[in-house]
C-alpha cells in the first residue's frame, strides 16, 4: 500500500511538473526588475542612499515636482533626512521591453511620504526606464504621475 501511494504521489509529480509552464523571458524579466524597484523603495524608506549609487545609471534623470536631478542629486537625496517614507504599496506592474538593453517598468504606488514637511502625491502612477550596462540591469529615468483616479481593483 505504501509502495503503490509513493508511487502514484511520483506519478502525479511528474505530471505537474510536465504541464507547468515556463516563464517567458520577458515575465522573468519584469519579476526580476519588480523585485529591483521594490527593493528601491525600500531603501528610499530607509535612507540608504549606497543602494542608489549602484541602482542609478550614471547620466540618470529624475523628473520631479521642483524639476530635474541627476544622479548625485538623487542619492544625496535620498540619503537625507528630508523625506520621511512611513510607508507604500505598489502594484499593477506592466513591462514594455524595446529591445535587450532597454525596458520600461509601469506601476500604481500608494505612499504615506512627507519632504519637507509636505505630503507627496499618492496615489501616483510610476515610469522606471533601466538599461542593461555593465552586466546589470541600471535604472536611467524615472517619474512620478499623480493619479486622477484611484487604480481599479485587479
Amino acid at each position: 500500500m505504501r509502495r503503490s501511494m509513493a508511487v502514484a504521489a511520483v506519478v502525479v509529480a511528474s505530471l505537474w511538473g510536465v504541464t507547468a509552464r515556463a516563464q517567458t523571458p520577458a515575465e522573468t524579466l519584469e519579476k526580476s526588475l519588480v523585485v529591483l524597484e521594490t527593493e528601491s523603495w525600500n531603501a528610499w524608506k530607509a535612507r540608504d542612499s549606497a543602494f542608489f549609487r549602484k541602482f542609478l545609471s550614471d547620466d540618470h534623470v529624475e523628473i520631479q515636482g521642483g524639476g530635474i536631478a541627476g544622479k548625485s542629486a538623487v542619492v544625496a537625496g535620498v540619503g537625507s533626512p528630508g523625506c520621511v517614507v512611513k510607508g507604500f504599496s505598489l502594484g499593477q506592474f506592466k513591462l514594455t521591453q524595446f529591445n535587450e538593453n532597454a525596458a520600461i517598468l509601469t506601476y500604481h504606488a500608494s505612499q504615506e511620504t512627507e519632504c519637507g514637511g509636505v505630503a507627496v502625491p499618492s496615489p501616483v502612477w510610476a515610469t522606471s526606464l533601466y538599461i542593461m550596462r555593465d552586466g546589470r540591469w541600471q535604472n536611467a529615468a524615472y517619474q512620478q504621475t499623480k493619479a486622477a483616479v484611484p487604480a481599479p481593483k485587479s
